[in-house]
């Protein structure tokens, strides 16, 4: 795309900036979290927010957030996943998102059933379910259920475990552990007591569900607050690296394999272009965390454990569009490539956001030095505004081979399968593009619907009001303002109006088929319904009797005679009337008795299947606390036995060290002992040479001193020949020099003589 084209939309991008930024940015601030749906099973369908009445089949994995719509089917079941929160959806059950933001999580439920189940609730939260009949809310873990029947005419609010509050039209009540109601009307003064709820299929699945999370690996991993943890625990393993710590690497996937390759991109607002993955694991992958590749393969590493888990579309770099090299096996319509963030790696936006979003969702995503995280933050607030490319930016994934994946931009738009379109790169393609934090893909019709097909199945057309204690924000934009218009940055978000204008709680909401109560008050301490007789689950008709015995009662027979012809019958008449009369009297006499020693029977009868249904209830109850108890003992068991190995191994690692030094020292003092007798061997050598030295020395000494004895004789000889021969003289007559010349001769052997 021609980089005049892009600066003229970068340019106007800058003027929504510098409204959002005079507005107000932390209203331009899309939520920290979002809905997840978890999993789903038989017919699901959606519709997502901005497109009503347009249903399509559910996936797993999407990211669910206000105005977004949900249908279970009959003989189907679903969870969606906020935070610490699962809710669990029965059959033929209607709900819509009201409001999912920091602070709430708002539900509409038309009819059906919700089996909530709240691990962790910040004190700052709350979670609301709004019925036809009234609001509840809940502030405290725990487990909690509601039923809406197809009239609509009746809720049943049963608590398991925890504590909730229930609002209606001038009145508010606490619902405590163990206690069940069904309230008719909106003013919550009609109700009834419901008797301990026995499990159905609904509860059961609910629980296995919960023990899955309860027991899971992963948790000692992540924030408690990332969504989608559990299901890590079958797709892959955990594993400590020293320069990040625990990291999760996938197994069972295929040769080749890299992060954000199988999946779809989906348009939702606010944040526009969001990865939705097709792995049963691959949603907290995907929106949380960075990604690693340690020594040839692929390794999630979390956001630090302590920090609460902020939600991101997809933690990716973009590269590529018209001029991207391989963009011509694409028809010349260009495409577009993408590749995972690396730990200590900063990620920008595609949308709107202020300085304090901006460090939450890294500082929460990756260990990055907050001065680090605030010059990006300067540096692309710069970058929108004055249109200048970040070249100097070094991503480390970016080099790693085959982690860069490519698709025609018709299929990114299209929200075609990514495994199925992907392209085929020259090796330096990812090097040669530009990288950008936003793609240039304008979304289409099948971008909201993730590509995914019609429903097959979608609710009944039954609009109702339901109770609202707190104001839900606006109706969704529309698709057709969310698409970014030619004038705007292309592939961002328009600016939905929700997030600039503040709201006022106690305004009327403008959202559909929503009453407000706009004086509801907390209930006082211990503001409990009154209690009233045990009746078992009773129907709206049993509940009014005596609207159904106005209704079917036959007419008095006194009400048969015309009042003006009374005075002309015949005393026969009015004595036949007269009897009549009291026969219809005792016949109401018995039927009322029939009635009252029925309903004491059946009290009877209630009252002992109460008893049997608490004691079945609390067998199970002990026998799941002790399935938990034991899992956590054979948890606590394998640990020790983990943490048992790893001290053998390390205790085995000290001896074999200990072992090494033993033996380097051993092999230190061989050579200690080698060099000292070559020292001594030189030295021996050195004294035998001196020793040879000497004795050469003395042998020249002697050599001389022999010719100095030949001389001498000589010299006698001499001397002899011209004088008479003197006798032989004794020894010490000898002349001075022979003497001496003897001396030497013999000194001279006896060094010879010495070693």
């Amino acid at each position: 795309m021609p980089i005049q084209f892009l600066r003229g939309r970068f340019a106007t991008l800058a003027l929504g900036l510098g409204f959002l930024l005079v507005s107000g940015g932390a209203n331009a601030d899309p939520p920290m979290r979002v809905a997840r749906l978890g999993f789903a099973q038989g017919q699901v369908s959606f519709s997502p927010s901005g497109q009503p009445n347009s249903w399509a089949q559910a996936s797993v994995n999407r990211p669910l957030t206000t105005g977004d719509q949900l249908w279970v089917d009959a003989r189907s079941r679903a969870e969606l996943q906020i935070g610490g929160t699962a809710i669990r959806l029965g059959e033929n059950t209607s709900v819509t998102l009201l409001n999912v933001d920091d602070n709430i999580t708002q539900i509409q439920l038309v009819q059906g059933t919700l089996k909530v189940h709240v691990r962790s609730i910040d004190p700052s939260q709350i979670l609301e379910v709004d019925t036809p009949n009234l609001a509840m809310t809940v502030h405290r873990a725990g487990d909690y259920r509601l039923d809406v029947g197809r009239n609509g005419d009746a809720t049943d609010v049963s608590v398991r475990s925890g504590e909730a509050d229930v609002y209606g039209d001038g009145a508010s009540y606490s619902v405590r552990e163990g206690r069940s109601y069904r309230f008719f009307g909106i003013g919550l003064s009609d109700y009834v007591n419901l008797l301990p709820h026995i499990d159905d299929e609904l509860d059961q699945w609910a629980h296995d569900r919960d023990y899955r999370t309860d027991i899971s690996v992963a948790a000692r991993y992540v924030s408690p607050e990332l969504v989608g943890y559990e299901d890590l625990d079958a797709g892959g393993a955990w594993r400590n690296e020293a320069s990040y710590g625990y990291v999760w690497v996938p197994h069972r996937v295929r040769t080749g394999w890299t992060p954000y390759s199988d999946g779809r991109w989906t348009w939702i607002a606010p944040w526009g272009w969001t990865w939705v993955d097709a792995a049963p694991w691959g949603y907290a992958v995907s929106h949380y965390g960075r990604w690693a590749n340690i020594r040839g393969a692929w390794a999630w590493v979390p956001g630090p454990l302590r920090e609460r888990a902020v939600y991101a579309p997809a933690l990716v770099v973009f590269v590529g569009g018209r001029d991207f090299p391989g963009a011509s096996a694409s028809g010349g319509l260009g495409a577009i490539g993408w590749f995972p963030l690396a730990p200590r790696e900063v990620y920008r936006p595609t949308y709107q956001t202020s300085p304090r979003y901006f460090e939450y969702v890294n500082r929460s995503n990756a260990v990055i030095a907050p001065i680090v995280i605030t010059n990006s933050y300067n540096t692309h607030i710069t970058n929108v505004t004055n249109v200048t490319n970040i070249t100097n930016v070094i991503y480390a994934n970016r080099i790693v081979r085959g982690a860069v994946v490519a698709v025609p931009m018709q299929a990114f738009a299209q929200s075609q399968s990514v495994a199925r379109a992907v392209m085929a790169l020259p090796t330096d393609a990812a090097a040669r593009a530009l990288a950008e934090h936003v793609t240039v893909v304008l979304p289409v019709a099948q971008s909201v619907h993730s590509g995914a097909p019609a429903a097959s199945a979608k609710p009944p057309d039954n609009a109702r009001l339901v109770i609202a204690r707190t104001a839900p924000p606006t109706s969704p934009m529309a698709f057709a303002a969310q698409q970014p218009q030619p004038t705007a940055m292309p592939g961002a978000p328009a600016v939905d109006p929700r997030h600039v204008q503040p709201r006022t709680p106690t305004a009327a909401p403008t959202a559909p088929q929503v009453q407000l109560l706009t004086t509801a008050k907390p209930p006082a301490p211990g503001a409990v319904p009154p209690p009233m007789p045990e009746r078992g689950s009773p129907s709206p008709a049993e509940h009014k009797p005596d609207i159904a015995q106005r209704v079917s009662a036959p007419v008095d027979p006194r009400k048969r005679v015309d009042s003006r012809m009374e005075v002309a019958l015949p005393e026969a008449v009015k004595t036949d009337a007269a009897r009549a009369t009291g026969a219809y009297v005792e016949a109401n006499r018995a039927k009322t008795a029939r009635d009252e020693a029925a309903r004491v029977e059946a009290s009877r009868a209630d009252a002992a299947g109460a008893k049997a249904s608490k004691v079945e209830f609390d067998r199970a109850k002990v026998a799941r606390e002790a399935k938990v108890d034991a899992t956590k003992a054979d948890a606590a068991r394998a640990a020790d036995a983990q943490r048992a190995a790893a001290a053998r191994d390390e205790a085995d690692k000290l001896k074999a060290a200990r072992q090494d030094a033993a033996r380097a020292n051993a092999v230190k003092e061989g050579a200690a002992r080698a060099v000292a007798v070559q020292r001594a061997e030189a030295e021996r050598a050195n004294a035998g040479r001196e020793q040879a030295d000497l004795a050469k020395a003395a042998k020249a000494d002697a050599a001389r001193a022999a010719a100095l004895r030949e001389e001498a004789a000589k010299a006698r000889a001499a001397k002899a020949g011209a004088a008479p021969n003197p006798s032989p003289a004794e020894p010490h007559q000898r002349p001075q020099s022979e003497r001496s010349a003897q001396g030497k001769k013999s000194r001279a052997d006896e060094d010879v003589k010495k070693p």
